[in-house]
């Protein structure tokens, strides 16, 4: 009996081990895609256009996201009556941030483009993953906020790695971690996400936790209203001169 009892459990383990590594990371990728509205929804998205609110470090304000798909990607926050901007364009990327001493455009640093530039399409890096240039590596499952993940690491055609961790049952994105620069050092960056609605079978994340250098910068953001192919002037991604 003993031995058959090993035996029967030596055989629920291989079976469960193949059931985790049975999803291939671009398997998972895809079921993200589908899990938001699927490739063909998504790409004939022409924009999206949220606002929500936001805390940070005891402040509030308030937050509006501009995408055109493909074209652009533009974020306003403002905060006691300060506007901070961050935009992404098809070549270089810029802001305006009066908190840091400068209350005229600057371009953003190549780096911090590469990192974001693959927001200004509407479901990210993630559709046409592979053409886009992007490597991914499933590295197991891990539990985040409660749920059990697939935890993976993909790499951008400008080597920026980046660790996801997706749903196990859902396929939504929970979290992503990544290096990133913070006055003058590299940090981690961690963003939960969380509170998925469907709109027009577009589904986003309506709340989005921010972490960085483990506690010292938070912030929250909470979306109120979401907007499919509204009328989006391509000029807000200029640079002003």
């Amino acid at each position: 009996m003993k031995t058959i009892r090993l035996l029967l459990l030596s055989f629920l383990a291989i079976a469960f081990t193949g059931n985790v590594s049975g999803q291939t990371a671009d398997e998972i990728i895809g079921k993200y895609v589908q899990a938001i509205g699927g490739k063909e929804r998504l790409s004939k998205i022409s924009s999206v256009y949220t606002e929500g609110s936001l805390e940070v470090m005891g402040m509030q304000g308030s937050i509006k996201t501009f995408t055109v798909n493909g074209k652009g990607s533009r974020q306003d926050i403002d905060i006691n009556g300060t506007t901070i901007v961050s935009c992404y364009g098809e070549k270089e990327g810029w802001g305006i941030n009066p908190m840091a001493g400068s209350g005229s455009a600057e371009t953003m640093p190549q780096e911090q483009y590469n990192a974001g530039k693959d927001g200004i399409d509407v479901g990210g890096m993630f559709v046409d993953f592979t053409a886009k240039g992007y490597k991914a590596e499933l590295l197991g499952n891990e539990t985040i906020a409660g749920a059990n993940t697939f935890k993976m690491r993909i790499t951008s055609p400008d080597n920026i790695v980046t660790l996801h961790y997706f749903d196990a049952t859902t396929f939504y994105l929970v979290r992503t971690v990544q290096q990133t620069e913070m006055q003058g050092q590299m940090t981690e960056s961690i963003i939960t996400y969380s509170d998925y609605k469907d709109s027009e079978n577009y589904i986003m994340p309506y709340k989005m936790e921010m972490d960085m250098a483990g506690g010292q910068f938070i912030m929250v953001i909470t979306f109120s209203k979401l907007e499919i192919d509204k009328p989006i002037d391509a000029a807000i991604f200029a640079k002003p001169i």
